[in-house]
């Protein structure tokens, strides 16, 4: 096994940038809790707007209570002054309804301001938050409140109580707070509003008593139980202490924040960032990079109206940045695509302009090559007729998105930096706070997760992969494992699951986290996903495959949705895929071919799935004969996370896609 410390395993030697980051320190790093980082920020950037929420979107029962109503589909702001009084009072709340020290409280709600107001309310007054998906039914918030022993909830409406309400009596549920306007169910729970326990707070709040709660606060204390998606089985409670959270804002804040060795156009995260955040606070990953992270920063948070809404979002915020998973850039690129539809002029000149930003982008990160005069003309053209408008289509300010939660398609990652709206990959883990490693503004590579981020060790475990991929890997590959101080002490109330997370413990070490992924290290100490240990697909010839690097290449395909690879146990590989069935109906209408109306015979439709198979041809090209698909079955139906497909953060749910389509699975081998 090989140690990656961010010190040593730099080939080419380790860079300048590289050792700036590790010296580097400001007001932001620190070793104070969550609720002191918060109020510390407050207080150091008042005046500056801390939140944007949009009028018409919820019934919120602070809105004129604590901060006036935004206008119907425009954004209001709230000061840092104005929230850290809504915090406080919210903390002093908490507390005057029954909250105690180490008390575990459910955040049910989706992502909005006041789940990050009644977030740092309740870590400032020494409680632990445990996290509760919006999508989950009553069985589901049973276990999700249940396994914790959670003492409160606080819901988004009263919809979302009525859930609670129904299991309540299995719980240790005493109270909740709605947060929008709510009729009162028949309930044995206290019921309040979140204005009541804003009001009751200002009543209440003392501020010699505050300071004393967050005194009482420390870094080993559990500030959240962040449960797992459960792509197999019951979600996991991951237990983060404040100080593993505190030392990854640390850690991101030496990676993206203002160092003085980086050039003037260099993307930076500091006090003039505007963030559009939309994915789940339930998830470590926003948790961490777009709540915690930008808080102490001192940028400014906007909350999307909905997942689905973003695109107009994006254009009423102009981010600077957001932080995202691959599904949503790769969704972003479909809706340029559309766009671009409608005339085959306007087609071959976004195909042509796509060309170019791939080739731009690919050489614009290649230390040892630089565009020549004429693709740098072509890229000017292709500019002023595409990439302008795109750009202004996410807002016309992003400096970069950054994406996690899943495997990036290098070519999407080419082509969006060859556009200039770059997208810096990086990888992490609920488990690890949860950032591990990042690419770093200077110095991205396209196709690798960047190498690790301060005091966060790396190595792997080759024993896990085959002589022969070992000899073939550029560089050191097998199972990630991790240690340092963003890494969890375990599993709520699974012992046994803890101790299978980790190694034993060597030489007086720490014990490493497994990750579960085969990752590559290169020879710049960049780090390289290949997929899930457990996701590895093992044909009947021995040959192992790694299903995630061939779906991957079917990301930038106008004719393809969606594709997982099935083999386990079988001659061969093969795939079932969900067709993009507008673009297929678009490629029928210009053909004049004339289809079923329904999904259902479009994939039995055999021209369809000869279209189809030319883009399975084009991507098989990119592998060994033993990876690539021999046979493919199209399904009719788009896989979410409404569904149960996919995770809410949009990670397949490969056990419930072969359940729900095994006889498609069982077509493609029953010869």
């Amino acid at each position: 096994m090989q140690d990656l410390d961010g010190t040593i395993g730099y080939g080419r030697g380790e860079p300048d940038w590289l050792r700036a980051e590790r010296e580097y320190d400001d007001e932001v790093i620190g070793d104070d809790t969550l609720g002191e980082l918060f109020v510390a920020s407050a207080r150091r950037n008042g005046r500056r707007d801390a939140q944007w929420y949009k009028g018409g979107v919820y019934d919120r029962t602070m809105a004129g209570v604590a901060y006036p109503e935004a206008l119907d589909g425009e954004f209001a702001s709230l000061t840092y002054a104005d929230m850290l009084d809504v915090v406080q009072s919210l903390s002093a709340g908490f507390v005057d309804i029954g909250v105690e020290h180490g008390d575990r409280v459910g955040m049910f709600a989706n992502t909005r301001m006041e789940w990050a107001q009644c977030d740092f309310a309740l870590l400032s007054a020494g409680a632990t938050v445990t996290t509760v998906y919006t999508e989950s039914e009553p069985p589901r918030v049973q276990y999700l409140l249940g396994d914790p022993g959670a003492t409160g909830v606080v819901c988004e409406n009263g919809e979302l109580l009525e859930r609670v309400v129904a299991v309540e009596d299995e719980l240790d549920v005493e109270f909740a707070v709605v947060m929008d306007e709510f009729e009162a169910p028949e309930t044995d729970l206290d019921v309040y509003s979140l204005a009541d326990v804003y009001e009751r707070g200002q009543s209440a709040f003392d501020e010699d008593a505050f300071e004393e709660r967050l005194d009482a606060c420390e870094l080993d204390d559990l500030a959240s139980l962040v449960y797992t998606s459960g792509t197999t089985g019951d979600p996991k409670g991951v237990m983060l202490t404040h100080g593993n959270f505190r030392a990854n804002v640390n850690q991101v804040r030496k990676r993206f924040g203002p160092r003085p060795d980086k050039d003037e156009d260099t993307p930076v995260i500091d006090k003039n960032t505007r963030t559009l955040s939309f994915l789940p606070l339930a998830h470590v990953f926003e948790r961490l990079a777009g709540h915690f992270s930008m808080f102490a920063t001192g940028g400014t948070v906007a909350y999307a109206e909905s997942p689905d809404t973003v695109g107009d979002d994006l254009e009423k915020v102009q981010p600077s940045g957001a932080t995202s998973v691959p599904r949503v850039y790769e969704r972003i690129f479909d809706q340029m695509r559309e766009q671009a539809s409608g005339s085959d002029v306007k087609e071959r000149i976004f195909q042509w302009s796509l060309d170019v930003a791939r080739d731009y982008g690919r050489i614009k990160r290649d230390p040892d090559e630089e565009p020549d005069l004429g693709l740098r003309v072509k890229h000017a053209i292709a500019d002023k007729l595409v990439y302008e408008t795109v750009r202004e289509g996410v807002g016309g300010r992003i400096d970069s998105f950054i994406s996690g939660g899943g495997s990036l398609s290098k070519e999407l990652a080419q082509m969006f930096d060859g556009m200039d709206i770059p997208i810096n990959e990086g990888y992490g883990l609920t488990e690890t706070s949860p950032v591990v490693s990042t690419n770093p503004a200077e110095a991205p590579k396209h196709g690798t997760l960047g190498p690790p981020v301060v005091d966060c060790e790396v190595t792997v475990d080759e024993s896990v992969v085959s002589q022969e991929r070992r000899e073939n890997a550029d560089g050191q590959v097998g199972e990630l494992l991790v240690r340092g101080p963003n890494v969890t002490q375990g599993y709520w109330n699974k012992p046994e699951a803890t101790e299978d997370a980790f190694t034993e413990a060597e030489d007086g070490g720490d014990p490493w986290f497994r990750t579960g992924d085969i990752i590559t290290i290169d020879e710049d100490g960049y780090l390289v996903y290949t997929d899930r240990l457990k996701t590895l697909v093992v044909l009947d010839t021995g040959k192992n495959v790694a299903p995630q690097p061939i779906e991957d290449e079917f990301s930038t395909s106008e004719r393809v949705e969606q594709v997982m690879v099935t083999g386990d146990d079988e001659k061969f590989i093969g795939a079932i895929i969900v067709p993009n069935f507008e673009q297929v109906r678009r490629w029928a209408d210009k053909q004049g071919i004339d289809l079923p109306d329904d999904n259902e015979g479009i994939c039995q439709d055999d021209r369809v799935r000869e279209y189809i198979g030319e883009e399975v041809d084009r991507v098989n090209a990119e592998f060994p004969k033993h990876s690539r698909i021999k046979q493919f079955e199209l399904v009719p139906v788009e896989w979410t996370a409404e569904n149960d497909y996919l995770t809410p953060s949009m990670k397949k749910k490969r056990r419930a896609i072969r359940d729900g389509f095994q006889e498609y699975i069982d077509s493609i081998y029953e010869d």
